[in-house]
């Protein structure tokens, strides 16, 4: 399992934040999230959105750098992906 983060361009609430997922498995990114003091509030059905004073450090506890495009290539081949649709339809749970 990896825990990936993309680099914080997406602004919203006056800062920049990234996303956070896991390219295998929910359970492990809850877990790494939890441990890392992200709350539980910031997931958004197949990620976390995290602000962007959390990046470096999220890194340091071993979250892997990547691009946005290559975050959303791994969350689609992990299977994990929430794609719009889904969204729309008002998906939870997972």
């Amino acid at each position: 399992m990896v825990i990936l983060i993309d680099e914080a361009r997406w602004p919203a609430h006056g800062r920049l934040w990234s996303h956070l997922v896991s390219d295998s498995d929910l359970a492990e990114l809850h877990a790494f999230a939890e441990a890392n003091g992200i709350p539980r509030r910031g997931f958004d059905l197949d990620h976390y959105d995290v602000p962007d004073t959390a990046y470096e450090r999220l890194i340091a506890a071993g979250a892997q750098p990547v691009s946005g495009h290559e975050l959303v290539r791994r969350l689609l081949a992990s299977g994990l992906r929430v794609t719009a649709r889904e969204r729309r339809a008002g998906l939870r749970g997972r």
